[in-house]
């Protein structure tokens, strides 16, 4: 598998899959066709054979796909097999929201700490997350082992903070703020607009496009 080959609409649908798989495994079904994937995903079957055919041979003709090694395949292929420690950076409205949900859809992701620099908050414990100081935040990265970070304090201070994620060590990056940050190579960003996203979806909706051209 050459992963710099898979399309990026491709690696977003991946854990769609992976969580719908879980829920077969966990009702004990043993085998799945592609065509049934697609009625519970509203995938194409077509795109769903596409997207399994950048990993190889995941099924056999005939018979569809095995529920439990498909599963795992993509448990590994997510690095959902082990923990993953995640870094809040900022505790306002959206990061104390973030806090609440707790990623329920993967056991392997957790906020292990989050940062911020308002002291009614800073020492406490909220949602069951310590929040450190921002001036403790490269070593709490370094003892904690954290690799990702959700970035969500005010636009204007956002490729600071950045600066401060990647001398720290930080190699992925959650960014919900509005600001397009820059980061060097090595560095992964993905942007979340959720105003962006609103007005992409109020724009197909006057505009009758269909809803898989959403996903394209």
């Amino acid at each position: 598998m050459k992963e710099n080959q898979i399309p990026k609409a491709t690696a977003k649908r991946l854990p769609l899959y992976y969580r719908y798989l879980r829920i077969l495994n966990n009702a004990g079904k043993k085998k799945v066709s592609s065509t049934e994937l697609s009625e519970a995903v509203q995938v194409d079957s077509a795109t769903i054979r596409r997207d399994f055919s950048y990993f190889g041979e995941l099924g056999k003709r005939g018979y569809g796909y095995d529920v439990n090694d498909l599963m795992q395949f993509f448990a590994k292929t997510l690095n959902d097999d082990q923990m993953t420690n995640v870094a809040l950076i900022g505790v306002g409205n959206l990061g104390s929201a973030l806090l609440k949900y707790k990623f329920h859809q993967s056991n392997s992701i957790r906020v292990s700490a989050a940062f911020d620099v308002n002291p009614e908050i800073v020492g406490r414990i909220v949602d069951g997350i310590p929040v450190y100081p921002m001036s403790d935040m490269k070593e709490q990265i370094a003892i904690q082992q954290i690799d990702i970070a959700i970035l969500t304090v005010p636009a204007q201070r956002s490729q600071d903070v950045v600066n401060e994620l990647v001398a720290a060590g930080i190699k992925g990056i959650l960014n919900f703020t509005p600001a397009r940050i820059t980061a060097p190579n090595g560095v992964l960003v993905q942007n979340v607009d959720l105003t962006n996203e609103l007005q992409t979806l109020i724009y197909f909706l006057h505009s009758g496009a269909e809803a898989a051209d959403l996903e394209e």
